[in-house]
């Protein structure tokens, strides 16, 4: 039997590749993902990643459990008008949620308890229910109404982790940016991982 069930929201915003890394990690920490993609990030994905995951929801089904190597006892998908999605009821949400990467639509949505797609209701869910919600916004610079829905959904419960990849650790790939995200997600709904060099493990430099 598997583990905790988690749920993965891509959102419209920029950096697909964190949330494909996001999943790859949680499945081999032995979880269970349910993916959920707005029409925006299906767009995202075809333009940053090649992938043409376009087609219905069976069809995408298949396509998603064939890039990720997986069945639906691990990984399934949902569209985002199903309201009979597990995430969308308080009775059967997951263990924890992240929206990765979560656009700042999605976030003004979330922050107003608008809950006009699975997305957003599943995240409503979370907050309401007081599980673990994760918004990892990609966007530069950020504007007041941007700055003041952040703080909203802080203030509601959730945690804003921003895609801002730390250099301690001497990045020599994009993958290793990548990674040091994923970490720090995996780091707050607590999911083992070895994705990042955490502070003080090796580097001593500024100690000497």
């Amino acid at each position: 039997m598997t583990g905790r069930r988690i749920t993965v929201a891509i959102s419209g915003a920029s950096g697909a590749a964190y949330a494909l890394q996001l999943v790859r990690t949680l499945l081999a920490a032995d979880c269970r993902v349910e993916l959920v993609l707005s029409a925006a990030a299906r767009q995202v994905l075809k333009l940053e990643q090649q992938l043409d995951w376009s087609g219905e929801l069976p069809q995408l089904q298949r396509q998603v459990q064939q890039f990720f190597a997986v069945d639906a006892e691990r990984l399934r998908c949902y569209a985002n008008d199903d309201f009979c999605a597990p995430c969308a009821s308080g009775s059967n949400c997951a263990a924890a949620m992240v929206i990765v990467p979560a656009s700042m639509g999605c976030v003004a949505r979330v922050a107003a308890g608008i809950s006009a797609n699975v997305i957003e209701r599943a995240a409503d869910v979370m907050l309401k229910e007081r599980k673990p919600l994760v918004l990892v916004p990609r966007e530069t610079p950020l504007n007041a109404i941007h700055l003041e829905n952040l703080l909203s959904l802080t203030r509601a419960g959730a945690v804003v982790l921003p895609a801002m990849p730390a250099f301690y650790g001497r990045a020599q790939r994009v993958e290793d940016l990548i990674d040091f995200i994923v970490g720090k997600i995996c780091d707050v709904i607590g999911v083992p991982h070895q994705l990042l060099q955490r502070w003080g493990e090796e580097n001593h430099e500024c100690h000497e």
